[in-house]
């Protein structure tokens, strides 16, 4: 039962027995958090009482009680919500989510102190022992503290480390994972035979389904590694049992299956320490054998990050940046370092990525030891770093001094160099780089000015290298190809560079401040493709972080056009311009200009039902505030809008945590405007 506000007294006791009593009679504790839900489910018992005897009264309840029993009637939903998903959800996510639960239980008992803060014992005609239990609940409630158990703590921890050793080893090599630590832990949450186990695997691929595109890519990497931690462990721990039962008394047999297993279990353990952590993919953990950067500066297998891409993501899979582009350059410095290792431990150079490590399980015989790779892989980075020293010094020369055609070469090689990591950033800007991109953003040649540009939005991801570039005096250069620059993709890097730069917070205020930043930015925003919207509008939300860069993204003409953008299914931004939206409710004028409009409530209440979480979550931001501190009128045409209640309603039981919060705000606050006309006509 969704909560709406206000409910009738009568209707309102109804509600809060039967919930209560779904709480109460919750027959099977989760195998996690069980003091938490066993303390909770205690202090709601106690709270039925309560509710069973003010019903049994049948007294007219004073204006505060029932405030009081509103508030409860929120808290034991959402009660209800974080034990089922205890008990429904996976065991093992619950487990790492510990601290996470129990800071929500510790939430709700606050808010379960603060609602009996209002409630008035004395004025409610209850009995002595009720009251007595009551006042006690409310003392404890005020005194409570966070309750981690100590033992599900420490299983964390090691369900941590196992997770750590799994994802440091290849799908091939599981083996040296410690299974019977994991046998235990899964022993200890429920999970004791393969039925436990596959459904243990559905819950966390329902979870990884829920977080993904929510959660971040590190949450849904985690439930991965899961995953295939519980895949493996159920494959190694019941195939083994079934292995010691065929071979019960046959211990000859038995030991030399033992013995092999281990001969191949320490071969694959040496020959995988030997393969330096730079070579492997971060997406595959196989040797990369095309190595490609992207966008971000990220270099991944050229086979994984293909499929990553191909299969709808738009996002570098190890720092979560959006990709600008989806171009994938060969990373030739890698490659050759691969490739000379790979002759050097007699790893074939060809070969699908799938059975890279199988190879390398087989060529173990012929690995050096350990003291000497490590040597090699340092006089192999110091080569490289060598190598991209005096490669960036030569293109900086070029850039001084070479003719157009030179130029242009020189350019578009700096810009491929940056992609390719931090280091690499450090040193082109070291060699003197920036001045020379930053004048060559007047080029008339538009292919030198795309390509000085992107070069300084590539630099620009590693800090040091945007102070430098402000030092420059780049924003005014930078502007220049915002507004008039030779090719579509200059101008999108442009607001992409302003981006970038606008992430140091000094900055925000500066960059916001020139005359015609903002002003370009919604001007992309307006005219821009999909890609140069999302870029125009990324820059703003970071510059509008500041009430001063607010008022300039009003005066722009923002409102509007954000508007006429959440209609527009092509431009792909709808969450982008819903979060810039909420922003500028931070401010008088932005707040005035929003309530104006006659759309949005109506488009508002459609993304409460059909948006992303993230959408969601601020079309309610959007929603909440537009309604709050003088917005009766918005509240009006809210009332009057059919889908409103329900889809409010619908949210306030299902959404993220922020919005079932805010969705009940509103729910309380719709509840107020109606009591309130409802008592102005009286």
């Amino acid at each position: 039962m969704a909560f709406s506000g206000f409910l009738p007294t009568r209707a309102l006791l109804d509600s809060l027995i039967h919930i209560s009593n779904e709480v109460s009679s919750m027959e099977k504790f989760p195998f996690v958090q069980v003091r938490n839900t066993s303390t909770m489910i205690r202090r709601i018992k106690l709270l039925s009482s309560l509710f069973e005897e003010i019903q049994e009264t049948n007294t007219k309840l004073p204006p505060s009680s029932i405030l009081c029993l509103t508030e409860l009637f929120s808290v034991m939903q959402r009660v209800k919500l974080v034990i089922q998903g205890c008990k429904d959800g996976s065991c093992l996510w619950s487990l790492i989510q510990t601290e996470y639960i129990s800071e929500q239980f510790y939430v709700l008992v606050k808010e379960m102190g603060r609602a009996l803060d209002i409630l008035p014992l004395s004025l409610l005609h209850i009995t002595t022992d009720i009251r007595e239990q009551v006042e006690l609940l409310h003392k404890q409630a005020k005194r409570a503290e966070l309750i981690v158990d100590n033992r599900e703590f420490q299983k964390r921890d090691d369900l941590l480390r196992l997770m750590a050793s799994n994802n440091e080893k290849n799908s091939k090599n599981k083996g040296f994972v410690d299974f019977d630590k994991v046998k235990d832990i899964l022993s200890d949450i429920g999970l004791r035979d393969p039925l436990d186990y596959e459904e243990e695997i559905l819950k966390l691929e329902a979870e990884a389904q829920r977080q993904a595109g929510t959660g971040g890519l590190i949450v849904v990497s985690n439930i991965n590694n899961l995953i295939s931690l519980v895949l493996h462990a159920k494959s190694l721990i019941f195939s083994r049992n079934e292995e010691t039962e065929k071979v019960k008394g046959s211990p000859a047999q038995y030991s030399s299956t033992a013995l092999r297993n281990s001969d191949l279990s320490s071969s694959s353990q040496m020959t995988v320490s030997n393969l330096p952590d730079e070579f492997r993919c971060p997406i595959s953990l196989d040797l990369m054998r095309d190595p490609v950067i992207v966008s971000s500066g990220h270099t991944y297998d050229r086979t994984s990050i293909a499929q990553w891409i191909n299969s709808g993501h738009h996002t570098c899979p190890k720092s979560g940046q959006r990709l600008i582009h989806m171009a994938l350059i060969p990373n030739y410095a890698l490659k050759s370092l691969v490739h000379q290792w790979c002759q050097e431990n007699n790893i074939p150079l060809i070969e699908h990525p799938s059975s890279s490590l199988s190879e390398l399980e087989r060529s173990s015989s012929g690995q050096r030891n350990s003291s000497e790779n490590t040597i090699d892989h340092l006089s192999a980075a110091k080569a490289a770093v060598d190598a991209v020293k005096m490669t960036a010094e030569f293109l900086v020369g070029k850039l001084a001094t070479g003719s157009l055609e030179i130029q242009r070469q020189a350019a578009y090689e700096l810009r491929l160099l940056a992609k390719t990591g931090m280091d690499n950033r450090r040193i082109i800007a070291e060699a003197g780089a920036i001045p020379f991109l930053v004048t060559l953003l007047s080029s008339q040649d538009l292919k030198i000015q795309e390509n000085a540009v992107t070069a300084l939005l590539n630099l620009s991801i590693f800090d040091n290298n945007k102070i430098l570039i402000m030092a420059a005096g780049a924003v005014e250069k930078i502007v220049e190809v915002l507004e008039s620059g030779k090719t579509k993709e200059a101008r999108e890097n442009a607001a992409a560079t302003i981006f970038s730069l606008s992430m140091i917070d000094d900055y925000k205020v500066s960059i916001g401040a020139h005359p015609r930043v903002i002003a370009g930015l919604v001007r992309l925003l307006r005219e821009g493709t999909s890609t140069g919207k999302r870029d125009a509008a990324t820059a703003l939300i970071n510059l509008a972080i500041y009430n001063i860069n607010k008022a300039s993204v009003m005066a722009a003409g923002a409102v509007p056009l954000l508007i006429d953008l959440l209609m527009d299914d092509r431009a792909g931004i709808t969450d982008d311009a819903l979060a810039l939206l909420t922003s500028l409710l931070g401010c008088h004028e932005g707040l005035e200009e929003i309530r104006k409009s006659k759309v949005l409530v109506p488009l508002l209440v459609d993304l409460l039902r059909f948006g992303s979480l993230k959408g969601k979550e601020n079309a309610i931001t959007l929603l909440l505030g537009l309604c709050k501190d003088g917005g009766e009128e918005v509240a009006g045409r809210l009332l009057m809008n059919p889908r409103s209640i329900p889809s409010l309603r619908s949210l306030a039981a299902d959404g993220s945590l922020r919005a079932r919060r805010k969705a009940d705000a509103l729910l309380r606050l719709l509840n107020r405007c109606c009591s309130h006309s409802h008592n102005t006509v009286g």
